[in-house]
């Protein structure tokens, strides 16, 4: 299967199935020397396993994470870091049902086209649970990106129609809210409308935002791989999502120049700054040293137990209602999803960065004291 990789001097590559024995990841190109055991990446698989709260899936995984190679001593070895994450919970009788049609709102249909077969249990390699293997790589480079001085602040910003009050935003809510909201009347207003679509067999979506701050001025690359199209890219490959904004985003689109346009300053350290941030700290494909704003927009689960249309492998109508555990909302989440996967994109254009000015080759490699 083509697909499964991402990046290019930090490369992942992910594997398994929903309902296989495990899923996980292969990050190559990691650098040797920085500290890491596995409880550094269990916080953040923490944050994504199913079964956390109310208002999650109730499926039930531990999420254990095993490191298998690229270690030695508690450090990186500059070799490959193979991460394992086991299926303990799988319950593959649930989708005995949708074996030989196709669910609406899911990659069925488009893989028995591509393929020609199919893992139904689950969907396979389409299921979320393959994100816990890009959230155990990224992990790993966020913890690097940390001791850069690069920091992330993720979070939920809508479900359905209640969004948060900035004025009201509390960072500590993030890790201590079920929806991921740093506002708690807005958290309860969610969970509220997550538990009445749940009653009625339905689910919702909503907005994850994120703000990456300490990116040195100059990350990325003009053209083919500006930060913001493989920040976009990184993201709209998470499940689910279905739009990505930086900065105001589509909101740019209605209004005017004089309205959009960041003016440039000194500031009172002698540095040059901006005074607003529309353009979401990426100008020219190129990080501008502001903080990077990112927004992205999830659809509701389209796994619901109520009727559906659909029609059998061979065509035939058919009434589907879909059994199993599923969350009414995908979004929380989703949340640190996001984050690693960002964080991921980051590091990987900071390499790539080393090799941008020839001075910087020069003094990597010089001989001289």
């Amino acid at each position: 299967m083509a697909g499964s990789y991402f990046g290019n001097i930090l490369r992942v590559t992910t594997f398994g199935e929903s309902h296989g024995a495990g899923i996980g990841a292969v990050l190559d190109g990691f650098p040797a020397g920085m500290e890491l055991t596995e409880e550094d990446i269990q916080v953040y698989l923490d944050r994504r396993k199913p079964g956390r709260n109310s208002i999650s899936t109730p499926r039930r995984e531990d999420d254990l994470v095993e490191i298998l190679s690229g270690t030695f001593e508690g450090k990186t070895t500059g070799t490959p870091i193979a991460l394992l994450i086991r299926n303990n919970n799988q319950n593959s009788k649930d989708y005995s049902e949708i074996a030989d049609c196709f669910r609406p709102g899911h990659a069925d249909y488009t893989y028995e086209c591509k393929y020609g077969f199919r893992d139904y249990r689950g969907g396979g390699r389409s299921s979320a649970r393959e994100t816990a293997a890009r959230v155990a790589a990224g992990a790993v480079a966020e913890k690097f990106l940390k001791e850069l001085g690069v920091d992330f602040c993720f979070y939920t910003a809508a479900i359905g129609d209640v969004v948060i009050d900035p004025d009201r935003f509390d960072p500590e809510l993030i890790l201590k809210t079920p929806t991921c909201m740093p506002d708690e009347e807005a958290n309860e207003e969610a969970v509220r409308l997550i538990e009445a679509c749940r009653k009625e067999q339905d689910s919702i979506g909503g907005i994850v935002k994120g703000v990456i701050s300490g990116v040195p001025a100059g990350i990325g690359d003009p053209t083919m791989q500006k930060l913001d199209a493989r920040l976009a890219d990184a993201l709209m490959g998470i499940n689910a999502c279905k739009s990505v904004g930086v900065g105001d985003g589509m909101f740019a689109a209605y209004t005017r120049g004089s309205e959009n346009n960041d003016a440039f300053y000194t500031n009172e350290e002698g540095f040059i700054s901006k005074r607003t941030n529309h353009a979401g700290g990426i100008l020219g494909g190129i990080a501008d040293g502001s903080d990077i704003i990112l927004t992205a927009a999830f659809k509701p689960t389209p796994s619901i137990a109520q009727p559906q249309e659909t029609v059998m492998l061979d065509g035939t109508p058919k009434a589907l209602v879909i059994h199993g555990r599923h969350d009414p909302t995908v979004v929380p989440r989703a949340v640190v999803v996001c984050e690693t996967m960002c964080a991921l994109t980051i590091l990987d254009a900071m390499l790539s960065n080393m090799s941008a000015r020839a001075e910087n080759v020069r003094k990597f490699y010089s001989t001289e004291e």
